[in-house]
C-alpha cells in the first residue's frame, strides 16, 4: 500500500466535496475547496521548477491557508518545513541554511522575519517567494514574485506523478544540544501508520470535530491534520488568542462542540488551575502528549467531564507523534505517583534496556528505547547525530530493525505497562515544548557580559512542568540586569526557551571532577524558590505571564 498523506483529503473531496474540512473562527473551508486550491498551487510550484524532494518553507501562521500550502507542497512531490514565525531570525536562519528551500510561502505577518533571515544571507539566490494573499507582498529585502492571482489561473486537476510513501513528507526542527536545531525527517509511511492506528483505536468518525491546538511546526499537529482528514471530520484550528485566557479557551471548546481535544498537558493544567472547565457535553475524548500530566489535574477533569475517555500518549518527534498509549480505566488512587505511558501502539515497540541493551526486570529502571514503523529515517543531512541515537536493534525481526534512544528513563511492571521516570540528559519539557538546555546555555555564553553559566531544569507545579533555571557569573567590572539579559536572549531564542529563574553567583559550584555541580545548582534554586519573597525578585525571577505552548 503506497498511501500518501495528501490522499486522505483527496478521497474526502471525491466522496463529500461540500463537507467542512477546516474551521478558523467564522471561516469554513470544504474538502472540495481544499482539494482544488492545493491542486492549483501544486501546479504553480511545478511551473517554478520545484522538483520532487525539494524543500518548501512555510513562513505562515496556523491557518486554512497554511493547510492548503502543506497539501500543495506534498502534491508537487516536495517536502514542507513549517517555520515558527515567532522565533528570532538567528534561529530560523539555521533552519533555512540546512534545508536550502526552493520556495517559501510567506504570510504578511512574517514579512519582518523573512527580511531578517535574508539579511543574514541564509536563502539561496534563486529562492522563490510566494505570497499567500492575492496582493503583492514585499519587504525591505524581498519581493514575492507569485501570489494567489497566479495560482488561481492554474488547473484544479491533480498534478500527474506520484512519490513513494517511504519518502520524506516534512521536516520538523527541534531543539539541539549544540545550539543548532535538529531537523527530524518524517515520511508519509511514518505518519500514515500512526493515523491508521489512531483512527481505529479512538473510533474517529466523519461527525467528529477535532481540535487543532498545536502549531504546525509541533509534531502533535501532524495528527490533528491527517487524523481529521483520514475520516473526513472537521479540524477546528485554535488561534493563539484563544489560548491566552482560560475561560476564552473553555468557551471555544464548548462553542465549537469539539468531540476530541488533543494538546500538551500544560493546557489541561491551565484550564484546571483557573477552574475554567465546566461540563463540555460534546467532548468524547481528551488526549494529551508531550509531558507529564499531574494526577490531580486528571482527577479535576474526570470529575467535571466524566463522560469523556482520557488517554495519555507518549513519543518523541523522532518516533512520529506517539509510540505508546494508556487509557485511564482504573481508579486514580491505584496509579501511585504517575500516569503510565502504557503499551506500544500497533507496529511499535517500547524497550526498557540496561547498559548492555538487555531487557530490564519488572520494576527495574532502565533506558527507554523505541522501535517500529514510526521511527524517523533520521536527522536531515546529519549522519553523525542520526547514528548516535538510531541504533541497530539488538534482537531484530520484521520491521523492528532499528531502535531509537529516547534519553528517557523508564520501568515496566509485571504486566508490561511502562512508566516514564524522567530525562537522563539535559533535555526537558517546558510548557509543552522540548528544550535542550545546552542550546539555552550556548545562547547565554554568546553574550558579552556572561563569564560562565549553567542552565538546569527543576520540576515545578503549574503550567511550566519543568522550569528553566539559569545560574551565571559576570565578567569582571560588568553589570547587567535580568530584564536586559532576557531581552538579549530574545534575539537568538524563541520565548518558550527563555529561563524563568535566574541566579547570579560570584562563582559556580563545581564537583570533584571540576565540572559544574548541576545537582547543587538545582538545590540552590529550590532553596530560593521556597524562601522567595519580594526581596528575592532580583535573583529568582517570577514566572512570566502565560504564553500559549501550542496554538
Amino acid at each position: 500500500m503506497n498511501v500518501l498523506l495528501q490522499d486522505y483529503a483527496k478521497s474526502q473531496a471525491e466522496l463529500r466535496p461540500e463537507a467542512t474540512a477546516v474551521v478558523l473562527g467564522t471561516y469554513r473551508m470544504s474538502y472540495g475547496e481544499l482539494e482544488q486550491s492545493s491542486n492549483r498551487i501544486a501546479h504553480l510550484l511545478a511551473e517554478t521548477g520545484c522538483k520532487p524532494g525539494a524543500r518548501v518553507c512555510l513562513f505562515v501562521p496556523k491557518s486554512p491557508a497554511a493547510i492548503v500550502a502543506m497539501m500543495a507542497t506534498l502534491k508537487a512531490g516536495c517536502i514542507y518545513v513549517p517555520i515558527d514565525i515567532t522565533s528570532p531570525a538567528a534561529r530560523v536562519e539555521q533552519i533555512v541554511r540546512a534545508t536550502k528551500p526552493h520556495a517559501v510561502f510567506v504570510d504578511v505577518t512574517a514579512t519582518r522575519l523573512v527580511d531578517g533571515v535574508i539579511s543574514l544571507g541564509a536563502f539561496q539566490p534563486d529562492t522563490i517567494f510566494i505570497s499567500l494573499s492575492g496582493d503583492h507582498q514585499a519587504g525591505r529585502n524581498f519581493d514575492a514574485s507569485l501570489s494567489a492571482r497566479d495560482w488561481l489561473e492554474m488547473s484544479p486537476s491533480v498534478l500527474p506523478g506520484r512519490r513513494s510513501s517511504s519518502e520524506a513528507a516534512h521536516i520538523l526542527f527541534t531543539s539541539g544540544s549544540t545550539g543548532v536545531p535538529k531537523g527530524v525527517v518524517l515520511t508519509h509511511d511514518n505518519v500514515v501508520h500512526f493515523v491508521e492506528w489512531a483512527r481505529g483505536y479512538f473510533g474517529i468518525r466523519p461527525s467528529d470535530r477535532m481540535s487543532g491546538h498545536a502549531p504546525l511546526y509541533f509534531d502533535l499537529s501532524t495528527f490533528d491534520v491527517y487524523g481529521t482528514f483520514a475520516v473526513g471530520a472537521e479540524l477546528h484550528l485554535v488561534s493563539p488568542s484563544k489560548s491566552m485566557l482560560p475561560h476564552v479557551l473553555a468557551d471555544f471548546i464548548r462553542g465549537s462542540e469539539l468531540t476530541q481535544w488533543f494538546s500538551v498537558p500544560s493546557v489541561l493544567t491551565f484550564l484546571a488551575t483557573f477552574d475554567a472547565v465546566r461540563d463540555f457535553p460534546s467532548l468524547r475524548r481528551v488526549v494529551w502528549c508531550g509531558d507529564v500530566l499531574p494526577i490531580a489535574i486528571l482527577r479535576y477533569w474526570m470529575e467535571r467531564v466524566s463522560h469523556a475517555v482520557y488517554t495519555n500518549l507518549y513519543g518523541p518527534t523522532e518516533a512520529t507523534i506517539a509510540s505508546s498509549y494508556y487509557t485511564v480505566t482504573q481508579p486514580l488512587e491505584n496509579m501511585l505517583n504517575s500516569i503510565p505511558i502504557g503499551t506500544a501502539c500497533s507496529g511499535e515497540e517500547l524497550l526498557v534496556l540496561d547498559e548492555r541493551l538487555e531487557p530490564t526486570s519488572p520494576g527495574e529502571i532502565g533506558d527507554l528505547y523505541i522501535s517500529g514503523v514510526g521511527l524517523s529515517p533520521g536527522y536531515w543531512r546529519d549522519e553523525e547525530r542520526t547514528n548516535a541515537v538510531f541504533l541497530p536493534h539488538p534482537r531484530p525481526r520484521d520491521h523492528m530493525t532499528r531502535i531509537y534512544r529516547t534519553g528517557d528513563l523508564a520501568k515496566a511492571d509485571e504486566k508490561g505497562i511502562v512508566y516514564f521516570l524522567g530525562r537522563r540528559d539535559s533535555q526537558i519539557k517546558h510548557r509543552g515544548y522540548r528544550v535542550e538546555l545546552g542550546e539555552v546555555e550556548a545562547a547565554l555564553s554568546s553574550l558579552d557580559h556572561i563569564a560562565e553559566c549553567a542552565v538546569v531544569g527543576i520540576g515545578v507545579d503549574g503550567l511550566e512542568g519543568t522550569a528553566i533555571c539559569c545560574a551565571y557569573t559576570l565578567m569582571p567590572g560588568t553589570q547587567i540586569e535580568i530584564p536586559d539579559l532576557k531581552e538579549a536572549l530574545r534575539i537568538v531564542l524563541p520565548v518558550y526557551m527563555l529561563p524563568t529563574r535566574w541566579l547570579e553567583l560570584a562563582i559556580l559550584p563545581t564537583n570533584a571532577n571540576e565540572k559544574i555541580d548541576r545537582p547543587r545548582l538545582r538545590e540552590l534554586f529550590r532553596e530560593r524558590e521556597s524562601e522567595a519573597s519580594p526581596t528575592h525578585d532580583a535573583t529568582v525571577a517570577e514566572v512570566p505571564a502565560r504564553t500559549p505552548a501550542c496554538g
